[in-house]
């Protein structure tokens, strides 16, 4: 089946933060007189939580293991602010994008919470270049869940054998993809690629490569 869309994931794929994320997360929590918050547990109550419109439960979770008077909701808001404000585009990223556009149908599938999600798609000034967003925030599972990929191919108005996926993560982006029958493209940052995806490129080769791989595959 020829390809007729291509899907993105967002952080660390199109776009990544200037700054480490466990220094943001540092300082948001330190602003409002926090707890110290360590990196993994937080992604830990981001995945239990995918599926919400904030960050608020994120950190409702974290919170809720220390003896603090932090409003969650606070946190959310200032973590937000802080990543939004420290994340930038891979280079070319909007340029391959647009130029995709010029032949295939193009998507973002992309995780986390509506408002955090999508405070980062509009300060990147990305609100008009997919013909198709879904954020799992919205839906009733995150990736590698196959309904988040069906949301998305139902959003392109594609099949999974008409469609590849390009994300860095091995376990949420390719095997995920590759298991709801999408062919999946790995974006890797000195990292070995997963055994499952159709091919690898590196991110600062991603605007280069990519069309060409896309092409290949078709």
């Amino acid at each position: 089946m020829a390809i007729r869309a291509v899907a993105f994931d967002l952080d660390y794929t199109l776009a990544i933060p200037e700054r480490d994320r466990q220094a943001l997360l540092d300082e948001a929590s330190a602003a409002v007189d926090g707890p110290s918050l360590s990196r993994e547990a937080y992604l830990d109550a981001h995945r239990r939580n995918l599926t919400n419109r904030t960050r608020e439960p994120i950190f409702d979770d974290l919170l809720a293991d220390h003896d603090t008077d932090a409003s969650a909701s606070e946190l959310a808001d200032t973590y937000r602010d802080a990543i939004t404000d420290a994340l930038v585009p891979v280079a070319g990223a909007e340029a391959l994008v647009r130029g995709l556009r010029e032949e295939y149908r193009v998507g973002l599938l992309t995780d986390g919470p509506v408002c955090a999600q999508q405070a980062k798609i509009d300060a990147l000034g990305w609100g008009d270049l997919f013909d198709a967003v879904v954020i799992t925030g919205s839906l009733d599972a995150g990736k590698p869940d196959a309904r988040a990929f069906r949301a998305e191919l139902d959003a392109l108005g594609t099949t999974a054998d008409e469609t590849v996926y390009v994300g860095d993560s091995a376990e949420l982006d390719i095997d995920g993809a590759r298991a709801a029958g999408l062919r999946a493209v790995q974006v890797l940052d000195d990292g070995a690629a997963s055994p499952e995806a159709d091919a690898a490129i590196e991110r600062d080769a991603l605007a280069d490569r990519l069309p060409g791989i896309v092409a290949d595959l078709d």
